[in-house]
This record gives structure tokens, C-alpha cells and sequence, in this order.
């Protein structure tokens, strides 16, 4: 994910508002205690998901892949008073630790935090939501997309991460193999952008946002 020079990302940082102190501990306990502490959306892509969420003030939000919990936070910052975030995680390994963070944020009562497989849960959902936050495994990028779309209201948000995957979408060299996980990603990618029922914008953030506005 590190392809934007480490001197812009650092004077990025150090001129965004800080995380949380819960934030903060969350980012350093992944960093220690977790494997794939990259998979963290982290310091600006959290500041960012929040500002989202702080304009739109959505009363429901739906996140395919929670972690550690970190964007889950982030995007729970901006719900209204009676609002909820479902997020969906399969690694039942990670329940308690995540939980943890959970139960100690002033958000606790409004994150609806579920382990098992999205494909079968998103189904079972009687929920309109006004934003979607994907950010599971890549492969099945394209399936959650049709999955959750009929559920998500005219003028919502489908928002994907990692849609750069470490800049090998943009990177590709004629006559080379191209591996299946950036193969995906450009798929979804170009599906996104032909979509005629939403426009979109992909931003060249971390490691990559598609955002989709449902029409």
C-alpha cells in the first residue's frame, strides 16, 4: 500500500486531526498483537471514512469486513441518534479483541457487530441502508456489490477499499501475468465505473476508494 512518497504521507498525517485516544490504542494493539496489521484502514483513511459519514449522517450502515474494528469506529462517529452499523466479519478468531474496543466506545449500543459469512448474512438483512463500506476479501468484491445494492437507498453510498491494490491496477506491463486478485480488482473497478445506475469517483487515498452514489 506504500506507493504515495513517505514524506507526503507523513506531512498528510501530521495535518490531520488525530485519532481518538480509544483510536489510538486500537492502532497500536492491532500493530502488536495482530496479523495483516495493514489490513487496519488507520489514522487518515478513518479520519476520512468519518468526515464521510459526519456530512451525510446516515441511520444505517452496513461494513463487510470489520478486523479489528477500527473503521467500524470511524464510521460510527457520524450515525444519527437512532442509528446503526451492522458489520460482518468471518474470522471468529478476532471476535474477542475486537469486541473489546467495541464495548468501550461511546458507540457500543449502536454497532451491531455479526461473525460469519456475508454472502449468507446480507440476504437475511431487512435493512435499507444509506451507506456501505466493503472492505473484505477481494475476490468476492463484485458478488457483495449485487448483493447489497437493492438494499441500499437512492442517493446511497457504496463505498470499496484496497481498490488500488497497492498501485498494480495502474501498474500493468504488456505480456505479464497478471495474478487474480489484481485481475478482480480490475473488474470490479470497471464494473463500478460502467455502472449505469450510480456515478462514481475512485480516490487515489491510501490504497485506493471507489466511491459509488447510488442514482
Amino acid at each position: 500500500m506504500d506507493f504515495i512518497p513517505q514524506n507526503i504521507s507523513d506531512y498528510s498525517d501530521a495535518h490531520t486531526s488525530p485519532e481518538t485516544p480509544l483510536l489510538a490504542k486500537l492502532n497500536r494493539d492491532t500493530h502488536v498483537n495482530i496479523l495483516q496489521p495493514r489490513m487496519l484502514s488507520g489514522h487518515i483513511q478513518g479520519r476520512i471514512l468519518s468526515l464521510f459519514v459526519q456530512m451525510l449522517r446516515p441511520r444505517r450502515i452496513l461494513e463487510i469486513g470489520t478486523y479489528t474494528g477500527y473503521s467500524a469506529l470511524c464510521l460510527a462517529e457520524g450515525l444519527t441518534e437512532d442509528g446503526k452499523i451492522i458489520t460482518i466479519d468471518v474470522n471468529e478468531e478476532l471476535e474477542e479483541f475486537t469486541s473489546s474496543f467495541f464495548e468501550a466506545s461511546e458507540f457500543a449500543h449502536k454497532i451491531d457487530y455479526r461473525i460469519g459469512d456475508a454472502a449468507v448474512i446480507i440476504p437475511t438483512l431487512d435493512e435499507t441502508f444509506d451507506l456501505v463500506f466493503i472492505d473484505a476479501d477481494k475476490m468476492s468484491y463484485t458478488k457483495y456489490y449485487h448483493l447489497v445494492f437493492d438494499k441500499v437507498r437512492q442517493g446511497g453510498f457504496i463505498i470499496s477499499d484496497n481498490v488500488l491494490w497497492s498501485g498494480k491496477v495502474a501498474n500493468i506491463q504488456e505480456g505479464k501475468k497478471i495474478d487474480k486478485d489484481t485481475q478482480n480488482l480490475l473488474d470490479f473497478n470497471k464494473m463500478c465505473h460502467d455502472d449505469p445506475r450510480t456515478e462514481n469517483i475512485l480516490m487515489p487515498i491510501r490504497d485506493g476508494l471507489m466511491i459509488s452514489r447510488k442514482l
